[in-house]
């Protein structure tokens, strides 16, 4: 999806700067300041600690009477939820009225740090996991398969796998049955400190996973 086709487009906190300082790189005969008006943020979101004040500062002064400014949402009072956490409440009130099931959240930049960062936005996963949230990096993306349903992965093999995994966090699975992957799943008992399948490679176009207990789905993202 390109960014300017998202309804709702947020930085978290020090994200800001990434946005501010990369985007310009990836329009280089353009001017710089001209491409980061096009490719705003709607707000940035978070306690405030790491972005820095100049891109702050050229956010929060475009015009909002023009629709185009940004909102700065400071939640530096908040010290009991991470910045992910944050933004994602942002647009879980943002749609109050839409059925949480049909919103797919897209977080890039969530993995390939350090890894307290990396578990805490995992963590957001299960913290909202009635919504559909994609964990995006350079080299693969992570959502969540709640226990409750039953899934059915649809492939695009033109930009991912054929390397995936599935994980238990939080509680063993007692019980996960697959189809569609090189070494299926049956009826099979996943823990740390024992199975976990990891490093599987997807067959087809269409995967199907059914398990008593949530699961992260990880998939190998292929470069341009």
């Amino acid at each position: 999806m390109e960014a300017r086709a998202a309804q709702l487009r947020l930085c978290a906190d020090g994200g800001a700067n990434r946005l501010y300082d990369e985007m310009p790189g990836l329009l280089a005969d353009e001017d710089g300041n001209d491409v980061r008006n096009r490719y705003k943020p709607d707000a940035v979101k978070g306690d405030m600690d790491s972005v820095r004040t100049e891109v702050l500062e050229f956010y929060s002064n475009l015009d909002p009477a023009l629709r185009e400014g940004t909102k700065i949402v400071d939640e530096s009072h908040d010290q009991d939820t991470t910045d992910l956490h944050k933004c994602i409440a942002f647009i879980r009130d943002f749609t109050p009225d839409l059925d949480k099931s049909n919103l797919c959240i897209l977080v890039a930049g969530a993995l390939g740090g350090r890894f307290d960062h990396e578990v805490g936005n995992i963590n957001v996963l299960y913290r909202f996991s009635t919504m559909r949230i994609i964990l995006l990096s350079d080299d693969c993306l992570i959502h969540l398969l709640p226990r409750t349903h039953h899934h059915e992965i649809h492939i695009q093999s033109s930009v991912e796998g054929p390397h995936c995994g599935l994980v238990p966090i939080g509680t063993p699975s007692g019980s996960t049955t697959t189809t569609g992957l090189q070494w299926d799943l049956n009826d099979t008992e996943m823990k740390f400190g024992g199975l976990v399948s990891t490093s599987n490679i997807v067959k087809g176009d269409k995967i199907t996973v059914q398990s008593d207990s949530d699961l992260l789905w990880t998939i190998s993202i292929k470069k341009v």
